[in-house]
């Protein structure tokens, strides 16, 4: 999923509304930032490969420091006691959105999600083997996830609404992007990318943010 993670960090605005949109969206794609960074170290393995999937042309050989459950509960806890000064209520909201992105991610990957490291069981639902379903489910999600935040956290001023918006349509672009684009060139090019995207969306998240709510 991509919008989808977004779309449930859109809808935890309103029960932790001193809570950036940043650090909520940072919360929800977590898996996905250390990911790209433990593909440059060579600690995780992805492999171009068109037509792994209807969706992406990515096959996700070895990841199980990012995206096993072992892994995916240790992020979402370490995440939440790093976020401890926002209150115990924020800290246990954010752990539960980094844990959010395992489970999502489960039901569109095809099986190629550990348990644990080394763990031969393999988890994965295939959303993704079906373009029309994945984006309905995603598009949805992340329409009412949107619809959620703007009524919670209306507008200050002319760069809380355009900055907002313009980040929906940012991620939009991306989504359709990623499905109907080409493959990436390389997995170097698919690490800087989602290093650079991440970086980009959370601090124009931190930005709109700051003129709403």
């Amino acid at each position: 999923m991509f919008i989808g993670h977004a779309a449930l960090a859109l809808a935890a605005k309103p029960l932790v509304p001193r809570v950036s949109l940043a650090l909520l969206l940072a919360a929800t794609y977590w898996l996905d930032m250390v990911w790209p960074v433990f593909l440059l170290a060579g600690i995780e393995q992805v492999r171009i490969d068109p037509g792994n999937t209807a969706v992406t042309p990515l096959d996700f050989v070895h990841y199980p420091w990012s995206h096993s459950l072992a892994a995916a509960l240790a992020w979402s806890a370490l995440f939440g006691l790093v976020c401890l000064s926002a209150g115990k209520r924020a800290a246990f909201l954010l752990a539960v959105l980094v844990f959010s992105h395992w489970v999502l991610d489960v039901i569109t990957h095809r099986a190629d999600m550990p348990l644990w490291p080394g763990s031969g069981t393999l988890l994965g639902f295939a959303l993704w083997n079906s373009i029309p379903a994945t984006i309905a489910i995603e598009c949805a999600m992340f329409a009412l996830g949107v619809s959620i935040y703007a009524r919670s956290a209306p507008s200050h001023d002319r760069i809380g609404t355009f900055a907002f918006w313009g980040l929906v349509v940012f991620l939009t672009l991306i989504y359709f992007a990623n499905i109907f684009g080409p493959p990436p060139p390389s997995v170097m090019a698919i690490a800087i990318a989602g290093i650079a995207g991440a970086a980009l969306f959370t601090v124009w998240a931190w930005w709109a943010d700051r003129h709403r709510g």
